[in-house]
């Protein structure tokens, strides 16, 4: 064989190790290039549905209800400028000596604020005096706030009664007053005074009116008591509600209650069912009522029936937006005989405090 046909072969071998080696090599770089999960080797089926503790959905923050001097300060301030009532009898007291005309539209003023007759009639024969005593000099603004203050009953004791433990409230009013929203939002007032608070949602004819007392429990940290069927007997989640509370040892357990119509005597014999059955625990510390504060006289009259039902201790006055209505204050006091102890003045979860006579009269004035 000669040199020639040697040389041949060996460049041929040559050729064939190089093209092996480039085959090689692209199917390498082919196979780093692949996506992982065409590389990675499926897990299990359990190990692979475990979630890791980063993918665990974690609950909403809870919020942290406004503080007592902030939200009092705050509605203060709303109902000073929202205010008609006190603007109103000022500009009548202004006009210096008072005719009988005068003294007419200020009755007037009076009875369209839903202060009530007897109530108008003896602030207005006081203040004709405080008046005369006066003379010209009269500071008007300062005679018409010491008799608003009367009327009010600065003297009425508007605390809660938390003495026993767990303290109980029982709220109770008609329908559309927005009683279950005023409940949530006592919730927070009491969980900012940092009592312990348990709610138990006996308004069993709604599966909403439950589901937006959670809501509001949610928010604040609060737990509720509900029925799991609709239509359950409103005395047997009270009777647990409060129970429950015992047991666990909290300060405070509000119940809500379904709204009625005052004239369906079995609704309202039903609310004296659920405060008996309360009772088989602790005492009932307060029953409060939820008035509409725009309502006027037909909120009177709502107040009589509950008050005769249930054993009212106080008024929660909702909407009481300082305008032409704020004189229901005077009125239902008078009637009942019982305080108003808070006041809702808007929307806000925060929006809701405890009634300050004279701050309400000042606020008017301002």
């Amino acid at each position: 064989m000669s040199s020639l046909t040697y040389l041949v072969i060996i460049v041929s071998l040559l050729a064939l190790v190089a093209l092996g080696g480039a085959v090689a090599f692209i199917k390498t770089r082919r196979s780093d290039q692949l996506p992982p999960a065409q590389q990675t080797q499926l897990l299990p089926a359990e190990e692979e549905a475990e979630p890791t503790p980063d993918t665990v959905l974690s609950s909403p923050a809870q919020e942290v209800p406004e503080s007592m001097p902030s939200r009092m300060q705050r509605l203060r301030a709303r109902l000073a400028h929202s205010g008609g009532l006190g603007q109103a009898l000022l500009g009548i007291l202004s006009r210096g000596d008072l005719s009988p005309a005068d003294w007419e539209e200020l009755e007037e003023t009076l009875l369209m604020a839903d202060v009530g007759l007897d109530a108008t009639t003896e602030i207005l024969d006081n203040l004709r005096t405080a008046v005369k005593v006066a003379g010209p000099e009269a500071d008007t603004r300062q005679l018409l706030r010491d008799e608003l203050l009367k009327a009010v009953n600065v003297e009425m004791d508007r605390s809660l009664a938390l003495t026993n433990k767990p303290a109980t409230i029982l709220m109770v009013g008609v329908n559309g007053t927005g009683k279950t929203t005023t409940t949530g939002k006592l919730a927070r007032l009491l969980v900012a005074q940092e009592h312990t608070v348990l709610l138990g949602a006996a308004d069993t004819f709604r599966a909403a009116a439950a589901d937006q007392l959670c809501t509001w429990g949610e928010r604040v940290g609060v737990e509720v008591v509900r029925s799991d069927r609709e239509g359950a007997d409103p005395a047997s989640v009270a009777f647990d509600a409060v129970k429950q509370g015992a047991d666990t040892g909290v300060d405070v357990v509000i119940v809500d209650t379904a709204g009625r119509l005052q004239n369906k005597a079995g609704l309202m014999d039903e609310l004296g069912k659920i405060k008996r059955v309360m009772e088989k625990t602790v005492p009932t510390g307060e029953v409060l009522l939820v008035l509409d504060a725009t309502t006027g006289q037909n909120g009177m009259r709502q107040a009589e029936v509950f008050a005769q039902a249930a054993g009212i201790t106080g008024i929660v006055l909702s909407k009481l937006d300082g305008t032409a209505k704020g004189g229901i204050v005077i009125s239902v006091q008078r009637a009942l005989g019982v305080p108003v102890k808070f006041v809702g003045l808007g929307e806000g979860a925060d929006d809701f405090a405890p009634f300050d006579p004279e701050n309400f009269v000042d606020s008017l004035l301002s």
